[in-house]
């Protein structure tokens, strides 16, 4: 397994306005070293007490991006170096990481998920039940977080005209809710979908974050 040929394989994939999230979950440090060594700096974990364990051993410039189903009792532990919170799917989680951040002294970007797979086991907002949490617009007084985009997962099948759709779905909601809530919001403008099996589908739909594992450091190690 030659992790820095399968980057820069990934990478020749991903046009100038996508960037790579290196999914590094369940890899030792030395892979995560391998990837950095020529240049990647993005890296996605889901486990807390593992990204604690690598952000204290791996170099202090890497952008840490938390990609899993994140607990509310485990935001503390993230909140002083989180570069940006992917799966963000309860009003309740986005008031922890305010408060959290606001400890740190600190503003957290996030992306709101969105159940688009037709999967249960998938987590998320439905749009009906985003575009209501957003409505009420208790999230503004949040000062110490930044809805920075959306978030999804396709169903995990090979159809890929399915995969497709569902990633064009996310994107036609981000783009509603972009128009709706975040016109003059910047920030508001990131599309994380995309994972090893189907980021090129993800990227003709609009993705601008891919969160790329098994195909730059093989299988899962531990």
């Amino acid at each position: 397994m030659n992790i820095q040929e399968n980057l820069k394989g990934v990478l020749n994939d991903l046009p100038t306005p996508v960037r790579l999230v290196a999914v590094s979950k369940f890899h030792p440090c030395e892979a995560i070293e391998s990837a950095y060594a020529v240049g990647q700096r993005i890296f996605g974990e889901s486990k807390v007490q593992e990204l604690q364990e690598k952000y204290e051993a791996l170099p202090k410039d890497i952008e840490w991006h938390f990609i899993g189903h994140l607990q509310t009792n485990k935001v503390k532990y993230i909140a002083p170096y989180i570069a940006m919170i992917h799966a963000v799917d309860s009003f309740k989680l986005l008031t922890e990481i305010n408060k959290q951040a606001a400890k740190a002294g600190r503003v957290i970007p996030c992306l709101l998920e969105i159940h688009i797979a037709q999967e249960d086991s998938k987590y998320g907002f439905s749009m009906d039940e985003c575009r209501n949490m957003l409505a009420t617009k208790e999230w503004k007084s949040l000062k110490n977080i930044s809805i920075a985009g959306v978030m999804g997962m396709a169903t995990n099948t090979s159809d890929n005209r399915q995969v497709q759709n569902e990633f064009e779905t996310l994107h036609r909601f981000f783009l509603e809710t972009k128009e709706q809530f975040f016109q003059e919001d910047a920030h508001f403008k990131e599309i994380s979908m995309g994972m090893s099996h189907d980021y090129k589908l993800a990227i003709k739909a609009g993705s601008t974050l891919v969160r790329v594992g098994s195909k730059i450091f093989g299988e899962r190690i531990y």
